[in-house]
């Protein structure tokens, strides 16, 4: 199997603006939580804000509970709203640990000094690209954009830039989800590599060209498989994680360097108030550890960014894929994307 495709084996936006105000404030002024307590002989908690689903990561919680004899209050939520939240509640924040589902909500918070440095022990565990330069977050797995094509197209002819499927021969065959916050970090990484030009001229492609918008990926997979459509822009573990693999779907993979091979990141940090707890720091390294690691390869179909752990089944290695080079922290302005892709009319 080669980088470029693979037969198939499934598996929000940050309000740009209004964070950033808040996170300004909240990093300017008012008293920092108090420091979490030591260990001791009583019951052991630690509060958890999750921008995953409960689905996705209930049972990962689980095992750690049982595992360090912790109680994980989880509060789970989109990624911007908890990410919006935290902002607003600045140093009184209850929450100790912020995991997210993508690198531009993480990069946001981190800018803002939301976060405490990463404990030695878990510093280095994941590299970069992977993590936060500055040492606030740590990745913990990796999401690779791909698009997904009916066999009934030759591999060959499905362009491995997706920027291509602007063309008029596409007209009317690609399948999108615009309000989806993986598609909006893709077209950020666009803005970031390429400039602000390239990316509305690839959205005023799209839709110069009838893109078909659906609400979500899912819905973009089975309009593939179905031959509603020929591509469809989705992450890669839609498929890799698929309980019954699509008969009729395909994946190709971007060509290397450019903003189609996006490998974004979900990830988490400690918040400043939990600098010194022990729980938040027992978490996180349980997060990159390969049972954490593992379990994400296989119930996710995700990446899993420590070496040494296999990735998902039937997919190519992490390594061949040559994601683009750029900080994923960078990706925080999605506010700035939505912005240009409501002035395309795509939103």
């Amino acid at each position: 199997m080669t980088p470029s495709t693979t037969r198939p084996t499934r598996r929000g936006v940050l309000t740009g603006a209004v964070l950033a105000a808040t996170l300004l404030v909240a990093g300017c002024g008012g008293a920092p939580a108090d420091p979490a307590p030591a260990a001791g002989d009583g019951p052991r908690t630690l509060t958890l804000y999750s921008g995953r689903e409960e689905d996705l990561v209930g049972p990962l919680l689980a095992q750690f509970e049982q595992q360090s004899g912790i109680t994980v209050d989880t509060r789970y939520g989109s990624t911007t709203e908890l990410a919006a939240q935290l902002a607003e509640e600045g140093g009184a924040t209850p929450a100790q640990v912020f995991l997210s589902q993508d690198a531009g909500a993480l990069g946001a918070l981190a800018g803002a000094g939301a976060f405490a440095p990463l404990p030695e022990e878990v510093r280095g565990v994941v590299t970069a690209p992977y993590t936060a330069t500055d040492g606030t977050w740590t990745g913990l797995t990796g999401r690779v954009r791909v698009a997904a094509y009916n066999i009934r197209v030759p591999e060959a002819e499905v362009p491995a830039d997706v920027t291509e499927l602007t063309d008029p021969r596409w007209r009317g065959r690609v399948g999108i989800a615009p309000t989806n916050a993986s598609f909006q970090a893709f077209v950020t990484a666009l803005r970031v590599q390429e400039g602000d030009d390239a990316a509305r001229a690839f959205l005023e492609g799209l839709r110069a060209n009838e893109v078909q918008v659906f609400p979500r990926n899912t819905a973009i997979l089975e309009a593939v498989d179905s031959g509603v459509v020929d591509v469809g822009l989705i992450n890669h573990y839609y498929v890799a994680a698929a309980e019954t693999p699509p008969a009729n779907t395909a994946l190709k993979f971007g060509a290397p360097g450019t903003a189609s091979a996006l490998v974004n990141v979900t990830g988490a940090g400690i918040l400043a108030g939990a600098a010194e707890s022990t729980e938040a720091r027992e978490l996180l390294r349980f997060l990159v550890s390969p049972q954490a690691q593992e379990y994400f390869a296989r119930e996710t179909g995700e990446y899993p960014l420590v070496a040494g752990v296999a990735g998902p089944a039937g997919m190519p290695a992490l390594a061949d894929l040559r994601a683009p080079r750029l900080d994923l922290a960078d990706l925080e302005d999605l506010d700035g994307t939505t912005q240009l892709m409501t002035q395309v009319g795509l939103l």
